[in-house]
C-alpha cells in the first residue's frame, strides 16, 4: 500500500472506500475499495478533494482480485458448469446443466491451503438443476502475488477437473419383482409405480416389469429376459431381507452375475445388493426404498446413471453421513444424508 498523486493513480487498486458528500442531496460511496482507477476518475476525484489517495499498484507479479478470483474459477471449472461474473475478489460457479454434481475433495483441501485463496462447494454426488449455485471462489487481498494463482492452477490442471456436473443418461430400466404373494395375485404390487416415478424424475424410463414367484430359476430367467429386451439397468424388488426364501441373490449368481455387494451402511436402505451383468448394474432394492422418500436409492442411482461404476468401496464410504434422520418434512438433498463421502 502506498500514497500517489491521483494523477499518477491510473491502472491503481484503490485500498479504501471514498465517500462523496454533496450538501444537501447526496451522501455515500462515490468510489469503492478495489476499484481500479481509471483515466476518466481522476477529475471527478479532485472534486471531491482527492488528490492523494492510498493504493494498491498492481504490476506483473501481482493481480487485482476479481483478475485473480476469475482465474481461480477458470481452474477449478470442469464440464457443466458456468461462472458468474467477478465482483468483490468473488466468483461464483453455477451448474450449467442438471446432472450430478461432482468434487475433487482431495484437490479442494490443496487449493485452500494456498494462502489468501478460498474455494466453498456444496457437498459432491448430489443431483443439481441448471442454474444451482455449486462453488464460489474468493481471493482474500485487493492484490494478491501472481505465483499464488498459478500455483493454484498447476493443482487444478493436475487435478482436473475439480468441479463438474455430469449429465444423467437416459436408461432404459428393468424391473423383476419376486414374491408368491404378489405373484399369485394376493396383494397389489406397489413397488412398480413407486420406481416409475423415481427413474422419471431422473430422466429414465421403466422398460418392462416381470412379477415372478420366489424361484430361482425364474428370477434369473427373467433377468436374462430383460437383458435380451435391451434393458441398460435392472432393479430386483420383494427379495432384499433376511428370509431364507428370499433367493435373489443366489439367482443373480445363477443367471451369470457379478455380485459387487450385498449390505450397505446407510439407513434405510442397509439390505442393498449390487451386482452386474458386464456394464449392465443389477440392484437389489429394500422395501425402504418404497416408502422412504430418501434412501439408498437417491444415493446410488444418480451415480449409475451418470457412467459410474459403483464397487464396495464407494458404497463403504455412505456409512459417515449415512444416517437418515426421518425428518417430518423431508428436505433432501438440502440436508446431511450422504454427504459425508
Amino acid at each position: 500500500m502506498k500514497v500517489v498523486s491521483v494523477y499518477q493513480a491510473e491502472g491503481m487498486v484503490l485500498c479504501h472506500d471514498i465517500t462523496e458528500i454533496v450538501p444537501g442531496k447526496f451522501k455515500g460511496r462515490a468510489f469503492k475499495k478495489g476499484h481500479v482507477i481509471r483515466k476518466e476518475d481522476i477529475p471527478k476525484l479532485l472534486t471531491i478533494g482527492k488528490e492523494n489517495i492510498y493504493v494498491w499498484e498492481v504490476n506483473d507479479k501481482t493481480l487485482h482480485e476479481n483478475d485473480a478470483a476469475l482465474r481461480l474459477a477458470q481452474a477449478v471449472a470442469g464440464s457443466g458448469v458456468t461462472l458468474a461474473e467477478a465482483s468483490e475478489g468473488k466468483v461464483e460457479i453455477k451448474a450449467g446443466i442438471s446432472g450430478l454434481l461432482k468434487v475433487n475433495s482431495a484437490a479442494l483441501e490443496k487449493i485452500n491451503d494456498i494462502d489468501q485463496l478460498a474455494v466453498a462447494t456444496l457437498h459432491a454426488n448430489q443431483v443439481v438443476e441448471a442454474g444451482k449455485k455449486l462453488a464460489g471462489c474468493k481471493v482474500i487481498p485487493l492484490v494478491i502475488d501472481l505465483e499464488k494463482i498459478k500455483n493454484a492452477e498447476q493443482l487444478c490442471a493436475a487435478c482436473y477437473p475439480v468441479v463438474e456436473v455430469k449429465p444423467l443418461q437416459s436408461c432404459k430400466v428393468g424391473i423383476v419383482t419376486t414374491g408368491s404373494e404378489i405373484y399369485y395375485g394376493r396383494i397389489k404390487d406397489c413397488f412398480g409405480p413407486v420406481l416409475t416415478e423415481k427413474f422419471g424424475q431422473l430422466g429414465s424410463s421403466i422398460l418392462q416389469q416381470i412379477i415372478v414367484d420366489d424361484d430361482i430359476d425364474m428370477i434369473a430367467d427373467a433377468i436374462h429376459r430383460l437383458l435380451d429386451a435391451g434393458a441398460e439397468m435392472i432393479v430386483t424388488t420383494g427379495g432384499m431381507s433376511v428370509d431364507p426364501d428370499d433367493v435373489t441373490p443366489a439367482a443373480i449368481r445363477t443367471a451369470g452375475g457379478e455380485i459387487a455387494l450385498y449390505g450397505a451402511p446407510t439407513l434405510p436402505g442397509a439390505m442393498f445388493m449390487l451386482a452386474y451383468f458386464g456394464d449392465v448394474p443389477v440392484l437389489g432394492l429394500p422395501g425402504c426404498v418404497m416408502y422412504h422418500k430418501s434412501t439408498i436409492f437417491d444415493l446410488v442411482v444418480p451415480r449409475l446413471l451418470a457412467g459410474e461404476k459403483l464397487v464396495k468401496r464407494d458404497i463403504s464410504k455412505l456409512g459417515y453421513g449415512g444416517l437418515c434422520l426421518n425428518c417430518e418434512e423431508c428436505h433432501y438433498p438440502e440436508c446431511g444424508f450422504g454427504k459425508g463421502s
